[in-house]
């Protein structure tokens, strides 16, 4: 299976940093192309979130450059190994982050959503309410939030149109730096061809849907990664006129048979 890649990261209307952060790293070996792709969302209310998104980004950047390719390339993949590896940075990472948060008397942490295309399969990493999607005829998202509202709508004590609206829609289960216990989800599947694959921070998605969404970065849009980036623009100009308040980033995979 071949990719091609894009993404868009935008400060937003109404905050002066973006603590965003992603990577897309997409590389040729001897046994087929891999795609990787990550966003993390340094916590808006917490100080140093654009700290905390980083690193955890150089992490994994450094895990898929130093460890998945030359496992890949000398035929020793092993899917257990791989969640094992992920659940270790992102074990590590809270730790540094808790510890340098509090040594400089202060809270940091982010989201992780974190998506591996190899061999007709993807498997994912996450923590937070940072999102996964994968696109064909309709838009399937492939992570949950881990949110206090994503809990209340599951058991039934709050609507979905409720939660719109709640105040406290951007508080998190846990996340990366600022939880004394992290338990990341993790989940596998089978990697559609002609899909593509979206990861985005919460300030993308609060305000279209995913029909615009399909119509703008779905597979029905022509195999080329301009048209696919100006899409990426496009949306989050729009996400921006309808006052979303958030940083926004956006990152796409788009797979070919």
């Amino acid at each position: 299976m071949k990719y091609i890649a894009t993404y868009h990261t935008d400060v937003g209307i109404s905050k002066k940093t973006n603590q965003d952060s992603l990577a897309i790293k997409i590389v040729e070996t001897k046994l087929g192309q891999i795609a990787f792709g990550i966003v993390c969302d340094g916590m808006g209310g917490l100080s140093k979130g654009e700290v905390a998104s980083k690193e955890v980004i150089l992490a994994f950047c450094n895990w898929f450059d130093n460890v998945l390719v030359p496992t890949v390339e000398n035929g020793s993949f092993d899917e257990q190994q791989l969640t094992a590896q992920w659940n270790d940075i992102i074990q590590v990472q809270n730790k540094r982050l808790g510890e340098y948060g509090e040594s400089n008397n202060i809270m940091l942490g982010t989201t992780v959503s974190a998506i591996l295309l190899y061999n007709g399969f993807y498997y994912i990493v996450h923590v937070g309410d940072s999102r996964i999607y994968q696109m064909t005829g309709s838009s399937l998202q492939l992570t949950k939030d881990q949110t206090f509202i994503a809990r209340e709508i599951a058991a039934g004590r709050m609507t979905p149109e409720q939660a719109k609206t709640d105040p406290r829609r951007s508080v998190l289960l846990q996340c990366v730096g600022a939880s004394p216990v992290v338990e990341p989800e993790f989940s596998k599947g089978q990697a559609m061809p002609n899909a593509v694959y979206m990861l985005c921070s919460d300030g993308f998605r609060h305000q279209i849907t995913d029909a615009e969404m399909l119509e703008r970065i779905g597979p029905t849009v022509p195999l080329d990664e301009e048209m696919l980036k100006q899409g990426c623009m496009y949306l989050t100009e729009l996400v921006k006129s309808r006052k979303e308040n958030d940083n926004i980033t956006v990152a796409l995979i788009r797979t070919m048979a």
